[in-house]
């Protein structure tokens, strides 16, 4: 299983960032995290992070040909207004689930809607860093079924 685990802006910060809203964890320290988690499922992981809107849209554009199975995203603010990263997620026809580390819900209004959840199989929020795990469970399981 070759599963993209894309990170979008500043999420590359984590641990400096916010760290009432982040957590102390720093991008290394997840990236490890997904790694192991990944390993242990026999999943093959990608992590790819960018601030730009269009680096994370051509990686995205790319899994339409290099084998990508799954994709877990986190879009950061992208979330919010991106229609561009949208559109560019529902073209890749593979499962792909969102995550984010704080509840979106609970924080200000602009946040509490995702224009990139409606294209995704599922989105998992405000569990930190193991939202990410939990994503790579969901995302083997979805790989399986299918």
């Amino acid at each position: 299983m070759k599963v993209l685990v894309v990170n979008g802006p500043n999420i590359n910060f984590l641990g400096i960032r916010e760290t009432g809203i982040y957590g102390k964890e720093s991008y290394d320290s997840l990236c490890e995290r997904i790694k192991c988690k990944a390993a242990d499922l026999r999943i093959e992981a990608e992590i790819f992070q960018s601030n730009s809107e269009g680096g994370l849209i051509d990686r995205i554009q790319a899994a339409y040909r290099d084998g990508t199975q799954g994709i877990i995203i986190n879009p950061g603010a992208y979330t919010h207004y991106s229609y561009a990263l949208r559109d560019a997620l529902a073209s890749v026809q593979i499962p792909k689930i969102e995550v984010h580390l704080s509840n979106i819900h609970q924080r200000e209004e602009f946040r509490r809607t995702s224009v990139t959840a409606p294209v995704c199989n599922g989105q998992i929020l405000g569990l930190g860093p193991i939202g990410y795990e939990l994503a790579l469970e969901a995302m083997q399981s979805l790989l399986t079924e299918k």
